[in-house]
């Protein structure tokens, strides 16, 4: 033990503590930027792709066979529902496979520098080699998939990291990093830290011997932490949004209604990308509304660990209140609500759907990152499109519809790095680029994409008379 006080992990739902883990004082942290950088720094020490490979081959297989105790530790501590649990702990192992298919066929690039007279008797080529020590804050909404997109990918990259989870969740993160030292890696490759306060957690992420920080979490923290990064640290950030759907005239509803539901309530609507504005056409503006209020109404809301739950607690009491609040303020300034709109007890808040809130409301200006859908009725295509932009945040969009022309129409139009047809906004499979604009983030996420971020092309230009 060092000294200082463990952090208690209470489940979302009960309130009842499920675990601790020690937290770091300044010399933990500073052990730990010092030896990870020794790791970096000392090149006899770096991990060949063979042993990487081989390490995250059998994590992969040590997470396949604890597939359901991961499911539940992250149930427990995140409030995830269980079926949904399952799904991610199913995901994470699968991704650290993903990692290991995208190393084994990395390369560097032969650069083409015969044209010119300059570059006679010359051979250009190019490897891929570790940025440096990463250090990755993480989120509390996917506990275990996260740290494999951030840690997973770091040692992938062959870089050593050291990773602060969110407090709320830490459990899911402490497993996998023992996970990975029964999987062989070496020690000092990967250490698991809580800061014991928030100033030593940036004097952390903003160390000069960081060579990459990635952080998923609140668009104010990470922009605020990027612009005291240290000169030359890189950095990837994921934040928030606030995502729109377009549902068109011609949209199969019976197509539309469970992705929305699905999209929109998923993980009691704590999701970057979940589902929450959506402007449908006012011919099936109304049915599209009672329908999802419907589908809202027969969710069971409830215990994350009961196999029957589809929704289940926010993450802490302030959440609930917040959620709570912005609903009861669209509903005074001349929203309608079809659903929901009730605290359940528990964290828990009923799946709530709304009708037209203003525009000027937080609902529909801010991210809820709540059970919450807003329809919009719209006229105009074009102007729905419009709306949709009408913010500073863009992650992922959708539409429903069943014209090619239509669809293309929104694809090309609407602010997002991604676009989902006849899908809902929340739709990701973990080898797929991720990527926020404006203020929903920086760089891109997805695992192989994280550890061509994690890396650095060093070419060699070499000289001889026989080439």
């Amino acid at each position: 033990m060092n000294g200082h006080t463990p952090l208690e992990v209470v489940s979302p739902y009960t309130g009842a503590v499920i675990g601790t883990v020690a937290r770091s004082g300044a010399a933990e942290v500073e052990q730990a930027l010092t030896e990870s950088f020794a790791i970096f720094r000392n090149r006899d020490r770096w991990l060949p792709v063979h042993q990487r490979v081989d390490v995250l081959t059998r994590l992969a297989g040590l997470m396949e066979d604890r597939l359901e105790e991961l499911a539940r530790l992250a149930a427990s501590e995140g409030g995830k529902p269980l079926i949904d649990s399952r799904v991610e702990a199913a995901r994470a192992a699968d991704g650290v496979r993903l990692a290991v298919e995208t190393i084994r066929s990395e390369a560097g690039h032969t650069i083409p520098i015969a044209g010119t007279a300059a570059g006679a008797k010359r051979l250009a080529f190019t490897q891929k080699e570790p940025v440096g020590v990463v250090v990755a804050v993480s989120a509390f909404n996917h506990p275990l998939n996260l740290i494999v997109h951030q840690v997973a990918a770091a040692v992938a990259a062959g870089c050593s990291v050291i990773v602060k989870p969110a407090e709320d969740t830490p459990l899911s993160a402490f497993r996998f990093v023992e996970l990975m030292a029964q999987a062989g890696l070496p020690e000092g490759w990967c250490r698991f830290l809580i800061p014991t306060d928030l100033e030593l957690a940036e004097a952390l992420v903003t160390d000069s011997r960081v060579g990459f920080f990635s952080f998923i979490g609140s668009a104010k923290i990470g922009w605020m932490l990027r612009s005291r990064l240290a000169p030359g640290t890189r950095c990837a950030l994921e934040h928030g949004g606030a995502a729109p759907l377009i549902v068109a005239g011609d949209a199969d509803l019976d197509l539309a209604v469970p992705a929305i539901l699905k999209g929109g309530f998923y993980h009691a609507g704590q999701v970057c990308v979940s589902v929450q504005r959506v402007f449908a056409h006012h011919s099936i503006a109304e049915e599209l509304a009672n329908r999802l209020a419907a589908g809202a109404s027969e969710l069971t809301v409830g215990d994350p660990l009961d196999e029957r739950t589809d929704v289940g607690p926010l993450i802490r009491p302030a959440e609930l209140e917040r959620v709570s609040i912005w609903v009861d303020d669209a509903t005074q300034a001349g929203a309608r609500r079809v659903s929901g709109g009730e605290d359940l007890g528990h964290n828990c808040y009923a799946p709530t759907v709304l009708v037209d809130p203003p525009a000027d409301a937080r609902v529909s200006r801010e991210e809820i990152f709540g059970p919450v859908v807003c329809v919009y009725p719209f006229d105009d295509l074009d102007h729905a499109i419009e709306r949709a932009n009408d913010l500073p945040v863009a992650f992922q969009a959708a539409v429903f519809t069943r014209s090619v022309d239509t669809a293309l129409r929104v694809y090309r139009r609407i602010d997002a790095s991604a676009v989902m047809v006849n899908d809902h906004t929340a739709f990701r499979v973990d080898g797929m680029p991720f990527a926020g604009l404006r203020q929903s983030g920086y760089g891109v996420g997805g695992i192989p994409y994280t550890i061509e971020d994690m890396q650095i092309e060093k070419m060699a230009v070499i000289h001889s008379p026989e080439l």
